[in-house]
């Protein structure tokens, strides 16, 4: 059992930042990439961003230059620093992460989500 829980969302002003935080915990023998996705009301759910095994990253065109991930590895723990926020960045933003619980057997999991509101 892995469970993945969020936290840090909220409402925030446009050009604010926030931070969201999002720690995996459970039968963990293994993360292989950890992401964030979010998804709009009436939208399809999209990736944000992206730190993979190697320790690359990648980000959607949308959030370039504005939105930063990383992981602490020692915490099964990866964040989203969102600068300068847009209200087009209102959005449920959701943990993904593929995890290894054994050495042979993974699978993706996903938090609950947690909402970020970019309004004045």
């Amino acid at each position: 059992q892995v469970l993945l829980v969020e936290s840090g969302g909220g409402l925030v002003q446009p050009g604010g930042s926030l931070r969201l935080s999002c720690a995996a915990s459970g039968s963990i023998f293994h993360i292989v990439a950890m992401a964030w996705y979010r998804q709009a009301p009436g939208k399809q759910r999209e990736l944000v961003a992206e730190s993979n095994a190697g320790g690359g990253t990648k980000y959607s065109d949308s959030v370039k230059g504005r939105f930063t991930i990383s992981r602490d590895n020692a915490k099964n723990t990866v964040y989203l620093q969102a600068d300068s926020l847009k209200a087009e960045d209102t959005a449920v933003y959701y943990c993904n992460a593929k995890i290894y619980t054994t050495a042979s057997s993974w699978d993706d999991y996903w938090g609950q989500g947690t909402q970020v509101t970019v309004s004045s």
